[in-house]
């Protein structure tokens, strides 16, 4: 079952890759909990289905990059990339799409929180294994305020001009 509007999120553990120590975090791989990190929080999340793909490299990061300033002067907090990848492809990603200080590129390795979400891709029979639909949420202090979930191989309501326009 999909998460929808009005529903809290899911209890999860996501992983980041610290580029510099600091704020209780090593450098490498640190991981978090999900309730932690949006208590108080207006989060604007994304998902896609991996790291280093055509869209997603192409369109969707670049995009959250790009008005990452605009959903901030919105009341966004933070900006959240979750993909089903490990966080040092994550942390590579990052450095390659240049979010830092920008978007959080938090990592879902084993789709634990994917799956609670309801939000699995199955790109199995492509070689693929588990990843992630391609979507964008608006959560505030964990309850999920507006989704927009994409259908198979689109993009046209998850990116971020979309979700600027439903911050009003």
């Amino acid at each position: 079952m999909t998460i929808e509007i009005g529903a809290k999120l899911p209890d999860g553990t996501l992983q980041e890759f610290i580029e510099v120590e600091g704020n209780g975090c090593s450098v490498g791989p640190n991981s978090f909990k999900v309730a932690d990190l949006v208590r108080g929080k207006t989060i604007a999340i994304f998902g896609l289905p991996g790291a280093f793909t055509p869209t997603c490299s192409a369109k969707h990061v670049p995009g959250y990059v790009e008005l990452a300033d605009a959903l901030r002067a919105k009341g966004v907090d933070e900006i959240w990339c979750i993909s089903v990848n490990d966080p040092f492809v994550m942390g590579a990603w990052g450095r390659d799409q240049g979010t830092a200080g920008k978007v959080r590129m938090m990592a879902d390795g084993s789709a634990e929180l994917t799956q609670k979400l309801g939000l699995v891709f199955d790109l199995t029979s492509r070689g693929m294994g588990i990843r992630s639909q391609r979507y964008s949420m608006l959560v505030t202090d964990g309850v999920v305020k507006a989704l927009n979930v994409e259908g198979p191989g689109q993009f046209e309501v998850s990116d971020a001009a979309t979700l600027l326009k439903q911050l009003g």
